[in-house]
């Protein structure tokens, strides 16, 4: 049976709730008949490559896509890119606040996810939410993870499908933020998650037939304010 494990993290600067895994519990715990394991993560630099490290370990995925929140994007944004570069302007969970730092002293300048990107933005819009191909994950915990999780798949678990998903406040978090702040309610976020998990697990069923570009002058790109 295919394994999906799917990370979300924790509350981070000062919200009460994050968006992420408060969406990823939501989902169920088999999509298209793969099994989904859902993981909550810190938003730290270093603990959450740890604990994302156990879990690839214990769990032995196929596919592992983590989530996490951007506020002030109106979409669900599916990562293309992650860089080797940890820089904070707020400090993490654990008080970490990097400025012009390597994640990993090895590990090259960027990956790109190898999730098919485009057909998971096509699965979410066929129903009916939008999506967007995002070209930056930003600096903080969120690429860090990503970086974290392509890095872990070329150095230790070759073969297994690793991607990020940004996605938007839910409404509570927008109360008393500057007016037109957009958010999402987590039933929606949940339901554009579940639709680009089962375009990945159609792609891994189909051998990687699945993960072609959108069509010609479609505006998937040019998501992703830095955060």
């Amino acid at each position: 049976m295919t394994t999906v494990l799917i990370t979300g993290f924790d509350p981070f600067g000062g919200e009460k709730v994050n968006p992420a895994f408060e969406s990823v519990k939501l989902l169920p715990s088999a999509i298209v008949g793969a099994r989904i394991v859902k993981l909550e993560v810190p938003t730290a630099y270093a603990r959450s490559a740890a604990v994302l490290e156990e879990a690839i370990e214990r769990e032995r995925p196929d596919a592992v896509i983590c989530v996490g929140q951007a506020g002030g994007r109106s979409a669900l944004t599916v990562e293309r890119v992650a860089i080797n570069l940890a820089e904070a302007s707020i400090p993490d969970n654990d008080g970490d606040q990097p400025v012009d730092r390597p994640l990993r002293e090895d590990g090259d300048a960027a990956y790109f996810a190898s999730v098919p990107v485009k057909a998971m933005i096509r699965g979410i819009r066929d129903h009916g939410l939008p999506a967007f191909v995002s070209y930056t994950a930003g600096t903080f915990v969120c690429n860090a993870i990503m970086y974290n999780l392509l890095y872990l798949i070329d150095h230790r678990f070759p073969g297994v499908k690793g991607g990020f998903i940004h996605v938007p406040y839910e409404p509570g978090q927008v109360v008393g933020k500057p007016n037109g702040t957009p958010s999402m309610p987590l039933a929606t976020i949940a339901k554009g998650l579940e639709a680009a998990v089962e375009a990945a697990v159609k792609d891994i069923s189909d051998g990687g037939a699945g993960s072609g570009g959108i069509k010609s002058g479609d505006p998937a790109g040019a998501m992703g304010e830095i955060h």
